[in-house]
């Protein structure tokens, strides 16, 4: 293992792509704080339920591109199998708690997304399909991620193609995702969680 100074700001670099609060940027195009909306978090879920579709789907698909990104950046800085799974989760740890926001960000689950199909796809497909199943059967967002997210290092340790450390990046990201979503699931053991198509009032 080699870890040069400029691997090591090649990590730095890959946990700011991670950092770029996509959401909370979208909002603000359309003048708006999306942190002062609905459960107040920057990523797609509560940009879907306070401005809409529209603006979700950029950001998903914006906080997906830039784990994508992340990995790709972390794959280039040495030939050791670690650095990918490094890269997933500095760029997840990014979205988190990123520095442009004061250490405040999203849940995870989107940059997790776009970082585990670049690094494990065969993981990916299975847990989307977990999340839609469980989406569209009961109808919370929070529950649904918790599941897929859960998907991958099991899905990376049954199929035994990916090396230890990718597993152990999926482990990690899940783990910090179940973190980012302790309120949802203290209100889904309560029965106040709010469910999948309600809009926030903006005015």
């Amino acid at each position: 293992m080699v870890v040069t100074p400029l691997s090591l700001a090649g990590l730095v670099l890959v946990y700011l792509v991670g950092a770029v609060p996509v959401g909370y940027l979208v909002a603000r195009v359309l003048r708006m704080d999306i942190r002062a909306y609905g459960s107040g978090n920057i990523g797609a879920t509560n940009v879907l339920r306070t401005l809409g579709k529209g603006p979700a789907v950029i950001t998903l698909l914006l906080d997906a591109a830039k784990g994508y990104t992340a990995v790709w950046i972390a794959l280039a800085l040495g030939p050791e199998p670690w650095w990918g799974g490094a890269g997933a989760l500095l760029a997840v740890v990014g979205n988190c708690w990123s520095v442009f926001l004061g250490f405040r960000g999203g849940k995870g689950m989107a940059t997790g997304l776009g970082a585990f199909l670049h690094l494990m796809p065969l993981t990916v497909l299975p847990a989307i399909l977990v999340w839609v199943a469980v989406a569209t059967t009961f109808r919370y967002v929070s529950l649904a991620s918790l599941t897929a997210a859960l998907c991958v290092p099991i899905g990376a340790v049954l199929l035994g193609r990916y090396h230890w450390s990718d597993a152990l990046a999926g482990l990690a990201v899940a783990l910090i995702i179940a973190l980012r979503h302790r309120d949802n699931v203290a209100r889904l053991l309560s029965g106040t969680e709010r469910k999948l198509g309600g809009r926030v009032s903006t005015s």
